[in-house]
């Protein structure tokens, strides 16, 4: 029986997503995964709304188009909730990580998720800043990712960032950014 699960990354342009999607597939085909990580933009401006999308399975993956029904949506920027439906289609038993300082019993009330559907919530804007110092809050939520789904492993992903990171940043800004991730993964709240 075919293990899929889809993926769709809800950002700003600017934040990361497209990288992040990417980086989780290479960290899934890493453990012999298939993967499938594309962007959808729209008006090509930094802080306009983009989805992209993340397929991990573990045989070929048939299908090529948008994820309509996604297992797991990912928002890296909270003010996307008042103008984008991010929950649109979530599976029943899915669940949403919120770029958020919202407790997840909050986020709840505020956006129509299945009932079954898991909200999880973590400050990445405030993890990056403390941590990388900058307000790119794709890593962090890639740790959140980690600890709420368990769909990569964590040594896996860390190594992929840092052979990444290291075509343009030193140490430091790797170390940084795996203790964005690392504390993401502890700070991360779920109702």
């Amino acid at each position: 029986m075919q293990q899929l699960t889809e993926i769709r990354w809800h950002a700003r342009a600017g934040q990361g997503a497209v990288t992040a999607a990417k980086v989780v597939a290479e960290t899934a085909l890493a453990a012999d995964q298939y993967l499938q990580a594309m962007p959808e933009y729209g008006p090509e401006r930094m802080g306009a709304p983009i989805k992209a999308f993340t397929r991990i399975s573990s045989d070929p993956i048939e299908i090529h188009c948008n994820i309509e029904n996604p297992d797991i949506v990912i928002v890296l920027d909270d003010s996307l909730l008042d103008i984008v439906d991010v929950a649109e289609g979530l599976t029943d038993d899915g669940v949403i990580i919120i770029n958020t300082c919202t407790p997840p019993e909050q986020v709840r009330t505020a956006i129509s998720i299945p009932a079954t559907a898991r909200i999880a919530c973590v400050d990445a804007t405030g993890i990056a800043l403390d941590t990388i110092k900058r307000d790119i809050p794709n890593t962090p939520m890639v740790g959140a990712l980690i600890k709420v789904a368990g769909v990569i492993d964590m040594d896996t992903f860390k190594g992929l960032l840092a052979k990444n990171l290291a075509k343009k940043f030193g140490q430091e800004m790797i170390d940084a950014n795996w203790a964005s991730v690392d504390r993401a993964y502890e700070e991360v709240t779920v109702a």
